[in-house]
Parts: C-alpha cells; structure tokens; sequence
C-alpha cells in the first residue's frame, strides 16, 4: 500500500475506519492479555483512535506508530496533551505522559525506538496491509515486541465483492502469520450487523495470541 493513499484519506478526512468510541472488542476481551497495571501497549498503525485513550484511562502506557502526522496531531488535541516531538532517526516521536507515538513508516521502526512492548493491540494495521506486504510486518511485528501476546482484530468477507482496504483475514492467514511463534485462539466471532461499510457481508473476529515460550 503506498504512503500517498493514506496520506489522502486522512487529508480528505475519509476515514471511515476511525470509530466514534473505544472499539467494543476492545472494552469486552482486553483482559484476556492478563497484563499488569501500567503494562505498556503497542498499537501498530494507531491512527487517532479512541481506544488510546481507553487505554490510558484503564492505566496502561501506550505506543504507538501512524504514517500521517495529521491523524497524531488530531490524537493529541483530542486527548488535551502537548507532545514533546523530537526528530529521531527517520521517525518524528511524540512523547507525553504514559504515551510515546511514532510518525513515519512502520517498516523504519526499530526496537531500540520503541522500547518495552508488553502486548500488542491490532485492530486496523493487519487488515489495512495487501496480502504481500503481511508477512513483512507479521515478522517486523514479532521482531519489535519479542513475541508479546497480541489482540488481534480482523475481518472476513469475500474479497472479489470488494477489493479492500480492509482486507479480509481468514483463520488460516491468521495460522500462517503467527502460528510459528503463538498458539492462536479465536474469543469470538460474528456477523457485523451492518456488513462492512455499512454494503458488504462481513463476520468481525477477535484473536488471542499467546507466545509459545
């Protein structure tokens, strides 16, 4: 996917993935991760969710990565903070209390940037990739959190219907992405009610990923 259809979706304000409120899923099976207060999340490809705040608000760190920095300028606005922002090899960091955020392209983060990941929090970065780009990321992915437990987000729908973003996630690409590394299980699955977009039949699925060692 490249960098010029998202910077357009969020210049045009088309961002019909950005949810009024913290997502459901989130606010039902966030505890399944077990963590610990002030336990520090990763959200990949984060965006201006309103689950960043749910996040603080429940007593956990957050960092995150997000390609346009409109979406972070609006994030933090929306969360009555001023960010320190600091250059920081080829990755603007925002930094406040209990939330660092990371501007630029996933693929140029590193470890050593993002530090400490206790779990992951994947609700629009899988879906938003095409399909040769996931396995890239599910490794990257891996690689920055050393294998942290992740709830992972997807959707499922017939792709010839509508050519995504979102893409549509099958159980077994989930399998092919993380079953090296986790044993995956599904806490729930089911039809959305309005389909995706509100146009295309759809079932929404949580994962649960637990590192194997």
């Amino acid at each position: 996917m490249q960098h010029d259809f998202w910077h357009q979706k969020w210049a045009k304000n088309e961002i019909g993935f950005h949810l009024p409120n913290a997502n459901p899923l989130l606010v039902t099976f966030f505890s399944a991760l077990n963590l610990k207060a002030n336990a520090r999340v990763f959200l990949p490809l984060c965006g201006k969710t309103l689950d960043i705040s749910w996040l603080l608000n429940a007593g956990y760190q957050v960092v995150g990565v997000e390609l346009s920095q409109t979406a972070i300028d609006d994030l933090f606005e929306q969360l009555h903070l001023t960010p320190v922002i600091t250059q920081q090899d080829q990755m603007l960091h925002f930094s406040a209390k209990n939330i660092d955020i990371f501007v630029g392209d996933i693929f140029r983060l590193t470890s050593a940037l993002v530090g400490k990941i206790d779990a992951v929090y994947d609700r629009a970065a899988l879906v938003a990739l095409p399909e040769d780009m996931r396995h890239q990321y599910s490794k990257l992915l891996c690689a920055l959190s050393h294998g942290a437990p992740q709830l992972l987000i997807c959707f499922e729908y017939d792709q010839t219907i509508h050519a995504g973003p979102p893409f549509s996630i099958r159980p077994d690409c989930v399998l092919s992405h993380y079953g090296a590394t986790h044993s995956i299980h599904c806490l729930a699955s089911h039809a959305m009610p309005n389909g995706l977009k509100g146009q295309f039949p759809a079932t929404e699925a949580v994962w649960h990923l637990v590192p194997l060692t």
